[in-house]
């Protein structure tokens, strides 16, 4: 292989995905990395210019330029940062919500479009290839925090989280079939009907692949979520994905106007519980029971989302 081989793949694959004509391809007013820094602040619930230069590699003033833009359309808001004084937290209004999950639809579209064009038995080849060029030119890099992303569900990954949530249980805590029926109910039930201002599941993604989940969805108690089906995928603990996962939950609850979230778990989960503990969930009630072919403790825990953090 020659430079020339790569820099003609690079000509050939960049013609492809549209990068140096993106606003037209998704019919917006964006370039490529004002896109990309819309996407990276709809994915993270609390995130500041200096995650952003570090995540997307940018140079300082650039990402001010594009920062005051979107703060002059109404897509941005900033201030300072709720952990240190001297970075400024970026968030997304609900306008720039509004443009960032337009975006996320408009390119889903764009690559449907162009996978529409690959025959079937083909697509399994293809995802090969690209999996071995980035695991080749990754250089064995462990993964990284910023290398995860969280997105809204894709077709298929509701029937994922209710086989990983299954099969995890079973493999480390022994739970039997039973689990797996109510975690099938609690996941058709949101598949069937659910208030997407109200409710909303995240996939946790890295390489391309699910590697997390957690649902919110409304309780029966008024002005309670409910937060469900936690999970990371073992091979990828340790990047934070659980505290991601649920504090994005919490900041769309707190946004949609809930007063508080609860959760039942059991207490062998003493990883999640950390985590609730971590974002302020509080302990209120907990009670053995026999479930999921186990003799187990219930517990049941709360967030004042109207209280201040201490």
């Amino acid at each position: 292989m020659t430079v020339q081989d790569v820099r003609s793949f690079n000509r050939f694959y960049t013609n492809v995905i549209g990068a140096l004509d993106y606003g037209r391809r998704l019919y917006a007013p964006y370039t490529l990395t004002e896109s990309r820094v819309l996407y990276e602040l709809a994915h993270a619930p609390r995130t500041d210019a200096a995650d952003l230069r570090a995540q997307l590699h940018l140079d300082a003033g650039y990402l001010t330029r594009i920062l005051n833009k979107f703060e002059e359309d109404g897509l941005v808001e900033r201030g300072p940062s709720e952990t240190d004084s001297r970075r400024r937290r970026v968030t997304l209004t609900a306008s720039g919500r509004e443009a960032a999950a337009l975006l996320d639809e408009r390119a889903r579209q764009s690559v449907g479009a162009m996978l529409d064009t690959v025959r079937a038995e083909d697509r399994p080849r293809l995802a090969d290839a690209m999996r071995t060029v980035r695991t080749i030119l990754g250089d064995g890099r462990a993964s990284r925090p910023e290398d995860v992303l969280l997105r809204e569900p894709a077709p298929g990954d509701l029937g994922w989280i209710v086989q990983r949530n299954a099969a995890l249980y079973a493999a480390e805590y022994g739970f039997d079939a039973d689990y797996e029926g109510l975690v099938a109910r609690i996941v058709a039930d949101y598949g069937e009907d659910h208030d997407p201002h109200l409710e909303r599941t995240w996939i946790a993604e890295l390489d391309g692949r699910p590697v997390g989940c957690v649902m919110c969805v409304r309780d029966d108690a008024p002005g309670a979520a409910r937060l469900r089906l936690l999970l990371v995928e073992p091979d990828a603990r340790g990047l934070g994905i659980g505290d991601r996962l649920v504090g994005a939950l919490v900041a769309f609850a707190r946004e949609a106007g809930y007063r508080e979230v609860v959760l039942w778990t059991n207490d062998i989960l003493a990883a999640a519980r950390r985590i609730y503990q971590r974002h302020g969930f509080v302990l209120v009630a907990e009670k053995p029971h026999r479930s999921f072919g186990r003799d187990l403790t219930g517990q049941d825990w709360r967030l004042d989302l109207h209280a201040t953090p201490g």
